[in-house]
């Protein structure tokens, strides 16, 4: 079956018979993300999210109820890294037999002890992260920053011919829930830097992306076969200290303005999961060039993108305080993702660079065309010369202290079941 194939997996007529799973928002028996979790005095082990509950996948595999995966007990512990090396063919088996035990009736005394209430269970960072790297595929987002700072050449002359990324800082990746602590560093000023607290903290509405199988040191992916070494997805938040990138990223890149934190929501979403959403990639304008060889395949380019429907929500202490819910202030799809995940990978390794299980992409910053599809408040705001007014009679330009700040993202498609990721979320100390 080719990646971006379905089958008897997102029937949306299939039926779950853990209580609350058919037509959950997030998790029905058509998702089965994977995650990490414990609960009491047990250690991290894998699992899975459905309905409202986790499915001790360990706790399965230990009791032999995967009776054709019992090879997993060797890694559904502890981390996920070893589990998502194994590749495509093993995650497709697993997602088979979950699927089946799920959707009989007959396995639920069974199966049953193995589901814990999901408020019950405490998550973990599903990878531990050995390297990190964060693209810049949103070509709206670059095209709106490159304005507000380069008004006369937003897209610099590289970006429609190369998926530009840099390497972040993989001790600092961290999961949703995480407080956000406010970092300091050089401020620009008229006479010069000074030391101080980022008074421009901002958000960056971004994919992750997971890599199961690598490659070896030396080698390249080719772009026809990027989509088995990719594992699946999350949601991450690349929290941005906005003066501090304005004064230090030149000539080499951001540097302290994102090395303070980056927040990925705890369930990864597998690629089999996201198959009904599939969409081409990104429809290129007369006159823009055609990707180098190495970056095109036609498979990819018919299938490689992602329909995602992509929120920003926030609520202040002070709308906390008066019992005020959340607002949101984006929408967005990453159908506006200018490269594809796959056309990453395939750069990232082009020049003989390994890749490792457990490693994590960020797609850069997803907003769309439109007005209130930002995913910053570098673009919301341009550039903080246009507040936000909130339900509260607040203003925003940037972030502030006792802020707490959501990303979601939905799966949506007729005649399939809507998916989701869960929340990302992170709360301004202070």
């Amino acid at each position: 079956m080719n990646w971006w194939q379905t089958d008897h997996t997102h029937d949306a007529g299939a039926r779950c018979w853990v209580e609350g799973a058919d037509g959950h928002e997030s998790f029905p028996v058509q998702n089965l993300p994977l995650g990490l979790f414990s609960d009491g005095d047990s250690g991290p082990r894998a699992g899975v999210a459905i309905g409202d509950s986790v499915l001790d996948l360990a706790g399965l595999v230990d009791a032999g109820l995967l009776p054709e995966l019992d090879y997993l007990a060797d890694f559904t512990r502890e981390r996920l890294n070893e589990l998502l090396a194994l590749g495509t063919e093993t995650r497709v088996a697993l997602r088979h037999a979950l699927f089946a035990l799920l959707t009989d009736a007959r396995h639920r005394d069974t199966v049953s002890p193995f589901l814990l209430p999901a408020a019950h269970a405490d998550m973990h960072l599903p990878c531990e992260v050995g390297d990190y790297t964060d693209f810049y595929a949103g070509i709206h987002h670059a095209m709106r920053v490159g304005k507000l700072f380069r008004p006369d050449a937003p897209l610099l002359p590289n970006y429609r011919h190369v998926p530009i990324g840099y390497h972040g800082r993989a001790s600092s990746v961290v999961l949703s829930g995480t407080p956000v602590k406010r970092p300091q560093g050089q401020l620009p000023g008229a006479d010069g830097p000074r030391f101080g607290p980022t008074e421009r903290l901002d958000l960056e509405l971004e994919l992750g992306v997971w890599i199961g199988a690598g490659n070896e040191l030396g080698s390249a992916i080719p772009i026809n076969e990027a989509a088995d070494h990719i594992a699946g997805f999350s949601l991450l938040n690349d929290w941005s200290a906005r003066d501090v990138q304005t004064w230090e990223y030149q000539p080499l890149g951001p540097f302290l303005a994102k090395n303070f934190l980056t927040s990925v929501s705890p369930w990864i979403v597998t690629p089999e999961a996201l198959a009904p959403f599939r969409e081409a990639a990104f429809a290129r304008g007369a006159g823009e060039p055609t990707p180098l060889p190495y970056l095109l395949d036609s498979d990819d380019q018919a299938h490689g993108g992602l329909s995602l429907e992509l929120g920003v929500w926030l609520q202040t202490r002070a709308m906390r305080d008066a019992g005020l819910p959340e607002v949101q202030l984006t929408a967005g799809n990453s159908q506006a993702l200018y490269w594809t995940v796959q056309q990453m990978v395939a750069h990232h390794t082009v020049g003989g660079c390994n890749l490792m299980a457990g490693d994590l992409f960020g797609t850069g910053t997803i907003s769309g065309e439109a007005d209130g599809s930002e995913g910053s408040l570098l673009e919301l705001t341009q550039g903080g010369k246009a507040p936000v007014t909130l339900p509260s009679g607040e203003t925003r330009s940037f972030l502030q202290d006792g802020d707490r700040l959501r990303i979601s993202a939905v799966a949506r498609a007729d005649g399939y079941a809507s998916i989701g990721f869960g929340p990302c979320v992170g709360e301004v100390l202070g």
